[in-house]
Formats: structure tokens, sequence, C-alpha cells
């Protein structure tokens, strides 16, 4: 149980503690200039330390190689979040480039503690050094790969340590998966791309040998053998939220890492067949890991896509090739933003002009660009479209839309200013409107509606574990908390994310920290689903500390390129690829 006076004194912050429990008192008599001063000072000296260590590392094995953290664990989730924990924290722990939000008092809800604890069990250390976390820890079930660090689910465990101030186990993480990228990738007789990131790694210990080996999986192991797009996005935007956390860009700076970067963009920047300027990919190859109709542009790989693309243009570096990279960057950011914020935005008024399409138009005057039947048009969405607010919807083709809602696809498109400004507000709309259809009683809807019947045997092949609104389809997915939280904060609206994380911790501990929830309204508990997974956990953890200190979201959110923004402007609505 957690303490309601925590000892200030005992609190393990930073190398200079032991100064700040001899001039700190219960009552937080001294300023928080004061202490802000002594510890700018302090960090300031351990950072250049840190620089000048980083500066001497060579080699990607050295890096990796166990040793101290340059800043000892900090157990906020302890203490109270008070106007005297507010003037001790570092800056240096905190998210540069992000207002900074007066904090209330608030007492730790006790969900916190155990989530910290449930998320520290789950760690995976390879030859003594940790290297990421698990996907979940369920006593009760047969491991079956749940036992693996994923690529994707260890990015609300590192974005929850980032946090807190333990960066190390996300350096390393950054480090090994970057030295798996370098493996020869093969799937039957097929060698995958050169900058292909796992999907996921295994470690394995030999107590005889005491040795540890790795095992990486690239969708060779994987159910229905599709290889991961999204991993190589998710690891360079963990990349960019380490170097905005800690301020070190050593990291990024490294010609390996440089060359990660590169690789992965010589894979989703290589021309191909098709004229689009989206990125094309197969279903099941995402967080959607099953078939679910997701094939082709959805806006869940558009988005990441996107802000992936973003991040790597802040930290390439122009030698070696990268001043060509950024280049090709910049085209392909202003040519994805117009594509998406035109073609795949849906609102009240767009609805109604796609009810009144006319097909067969030929030349560059065509309406209807791509030949979409009004009929196509599901009875679902005229009455789930409210007069205020729309999303992007789930993907575009000629002559199909998928009006489906995709909640991940929307939050990154906020977060990474893909939408603009007024379809990011108009995105929250939605989410408010539509509450128990897209929140429930278990945020949140991984995707809405969910397949049913005849149609449910078509798309997913009678998939047993995607039945309606369980697992992709239409299930209900607490991780997601993060990134509505995320999303709230940066549009202005916490209230919002307040409430689904009432909801959350109203039941989420009680259950056993599921995978996922079943039901139109995410009721029940899912019947395939996981207890102790470990991303529902750090989700949780990511969402409660942005909500304690919105500075954080200046790791993983980004503004909108005014020149980009100037230049998307200047082009009439008619202007075609």
């Amino acid at each position: 149980m957690l303490s309601d006076k925590p000892d200030i004194a005992s609190l393990s912050l930073d190398p200079v503690s032991h100064v700040l429990s001899r001039k700190v008192d219960a009552s937080c008599t001294v300023s928080h200039d004061g202490i802000n001063s002594l510890l700018e000072n302090e960090h300031r000296h351990l950072r250049n330390i840190e620089t000048r260590k980083a500066s001497d590392e060579k080699t990607l094995s050295e890096l990796m190689a166990p040793g101290p953290s340059s800043r000892p664990l900090r157990q906020i989730e302890t203490v109270k979040s008070s106007e005297c924990l507010e003037g001790m924290i570092s800056p240096s722990i905190r998210s540069a480039g992000t207002p900074r939000a007066g904090l209330p008092s608030f007492e730790p809800h006790p969900m916190v503690g155990e989530a910290w604890e449930n998320l520290r069990r789950s760690l995976v250390y390879f030859r003594g050094i940790p290297v990421g976390t698990i996907a979940a820890l369920d006593p009760t079930q047969e491991a079956l790969n749940y036992n693996q660090v994923f690529v994707r689910d260890f990015v609300p465990s590192a974005l929850a340590f980032l946090m807190n101030g333990e960066s190390e186990v996300v350096k390393n993480f950054l480090l090994k998966a970057l030295r798996l990228q370098a493996w020869e990738k093969r799937i039957d007789c097929f060698t995958l791309g050169e900058g292909a990131m796992p999907a996921s790694f295994k470690v394995l210990h030999d107590p005889v040998r005491k040795s540890d080996t790795m095992a990486a999986d690239f969708g060779e192991s994987a159910i229905g053998r599709v290889a991961p797009v999204d991993s190589g996005f998710w690891w360079i935007i963990m990349l960019r939220a380490y170097t905005k956390s800690t301020g070190d860009h050593s990291l990024a700076d490294m010609p390996d890492c440089q060359r990660g970067m590169r690789l992965i963009l010589s894979l989703c920047l290589a021309e191909g067949f098709d004229t689009f300027p989206t990125l094309l990919c197969a279903d099941g190859c995402s967080m959607i890991d099953r078939r679910m109709a997701i094939y082709g542009y959805p806006i869940e790989i558009q988005a990441l896509f996107f802000m992936a693309l973003k991040c790597a243009k802040l930290m390439l570096k122009p030698e070696a090739g990268g001043k060509a990279f950024i280049e090709r960057i910049d085209k392909r950011l202003y040519a994805l933003s117009y594509h998406i914020r035109s073609y795949f935005w849906l609102d009240f008024q767009q609805l109604n002009n796609i009810y009144r399409y006319k097909t067969e138009e030929y030349s560059h005057t065509a309406v209807n660009k791509f030949n979409v039947i009004p009929d196509s048009i599901p009875d679902w969405v005229f009455d789930f479209m409210p007069m205020r607010g729309g999303y992007f919807i789930g993907n575009v083709s000629p002559a199909r839309m998928d009006f489906r809602w995709f909640l991940l696809g929307n939050c990154v498109a906020v977060l990474s200013s893909l939408a603009t400004p007024e379809q990011s507000s108009a995105i929250m709309d939605l989410i408010e409107a539509r509450w128990m259809d897209l929140v429930g009683e278990m945020p949140l809807k991984i995707v809405y509606p969910a397949l049913e019947g005849h149609e449910w045997n078509i798309v997913t092949g009678c998939d047993p574990k995607n039945t309606r609104w369980s697992y992709h389809n239409g299930g209900s997915w607490p991780v997601l908390i993060w990134l509505l939280t995320a999303a709230c904060i940066k549009t202005g609206r916490p209230q919002i994310a307040r409430k689904a994380l009432e909801l959350v911790e109203s039941r989420l501990s009680k259950d056993g920290w599921p995978e996922y929830y079943d039901g139109k309204l995410g009721r029940y508990v899912g019947k395939q689903a996981r207890k102790f997974q470990t991303w529902s956990i750090s989700g949780y953890l990511v969402a409660k500390m942005m909500m304690e200190d919105p500075s954080h979201l200046g790791m993983i959110s980004l503004e909108e390129d005014k020149k980009m923004m100037k230049r998307y402007l200047s082009r009439s609505a008619s202007w075609t690829f």
C-alpha cells in the first residue's frame, strides 16, 4: 500500500538528493527557484559527463555493456505530485519545448504503485542488462509468443520509463533492435529488405553454459506469416522520444543509428508501381495483426508513416546520404499530408457530398475522383456521423471507401499534426458525441463498428478470435488510453481523457490488467485475453503521468510544419498529383 505521507528525504531523485533532504522539510519551505537552480547546475554537470562518455563509445557492444545509469531511478509513483515535488523534479527529466501547466496536489491512485510493480516484473534481461518488457505475464495460460519483447508493445513501456527518468532500458532496447535489423531476414525462400525491423525478439537463457542468446521474429513465426510494417516506424518514433526526453543526441547521432534510419527509409520511400504518395501494406502487418480488411493504405499505417518521416527528418544528419533522404522526406510529407487530409477526411458535409456523387466521371475536373458508388455507403455511417465532428476513415481506394473508425490512426494523426488543428478538434468532438460507441464502459474501441454475419465470414475468414465486438473486431483495448490522453492534451481537451481514465481505474486492476475487453460496450474481459498484459499496464501509467505532467507530451507530439502548411494552402482544391 502507498503511504499517505511519503518520506520526501528517502526519494531517490538524483545524485543531489542528499542535498535536498537537508534543505527541504515536510512543508517544503525552500523556494522552487532555488531548488531548480541547484538541480540545473548538478544535472548540467551530469549531462556533460554523459556526453563525453557517449563520444568515447565506438561500438554497439560497448554501448550495450552493463554499467550504472547516469541518473538513479526516481520513484515518482510513490509520492504526491505536490508543489513541493514540482520544484524538486529536474528540468532535464521533462520533455523540452512543451508548455508547462500548474500541477494540482493529488493523491496517487493505488493502481499506480501496483502498475509499476507489474511493469518492473516484466523486464527482460540480456547478459545482465534490461533490454525490454515481455508482452504478458499471465501465470494461468501458456506463454506462446507472449514471453517475447514486441517492438510495438514496448512503446508505452518505453514512454513510462522515460517519463520516470529511467532511460537506460530504452537505450538498450533501441540498440538491441538495431543490432537485430542487421541480421539476414528470411521467410521461407524470401529474403526481406535490409531495413526491416523485427516484430519481436526472445531472450533464451542457458543455465548450464550460463549464457544468453537472442532469437528474432521478422514474421516467419507470426500468425499468417506476415512481416510487420510498423516496427521500423515505432523504432524511429521511440528514438526521437528518447532524444527529446533525455536531451542526449549522441545516440541518434551514432553512425549505426543514422544508418538504421536510412535503411528503414529506403524501404518505405522506395519507388514502386503504385503512384499514390501513401505506403502500400498487407492485411495483418500492423497492430491489427489478423485479417480485418485493412490492406492497401490503412489510416493506421499512413499516420505512423507520416510521424516516422517527421521524426527521422529531425534526427537525420546530412552526411553519408542523409541530405538526399531529407529532401525525399520533404516531398513525401507534403504529398502524404495533402492526400490524407483531402481524401481520407470525413465529416457531415463530406458525407453529404459523397451521398450525392455522380459516377463514371473523367478528366481532372472529376469530383468523385475514386469513382465511389454512393449506394456502397453503409447505413450505420449516416447514424454515426454527428453534425459537429469528423474523422479519418480507414481506407480509400478505387470504388471503395472503408468508413470504419480506427482509434490508433486518428490519434497518431493528431499527435503528428497530420491532422490540421480544425480536424484534430473535430476528432475530439466526434469522440465526445459518440462516447458510448467509441469508449463505452472500458476504453477504447480499436475499430468501430464490428464486422458481423456474412461480412465477418468473408473478410476475416471465419476467424474465431475476431468474432464481433472481440479482439481486433471491435474489441476494447485499455492500452489505447495513452494515445487518447496524449491527443486530448494536445487539443486542449483533458476532460475527455480524465473521464476515460476514471473508467479504466474502476476495473482494469480488479480484472487483472487484461489485454482486451469484449462486447459492444467493452463490458466483458476478452474471451482469449491474457491477464497482466504489459502494455495495458504501461499504457495506463503513461496516461496517468501525462495527465499529472503535460510537459511529457513533448516526447510524442510534433507540431505543424509551417512551411509545408503554407505550400499546402497555396494549391487549389482541383490540383492533382
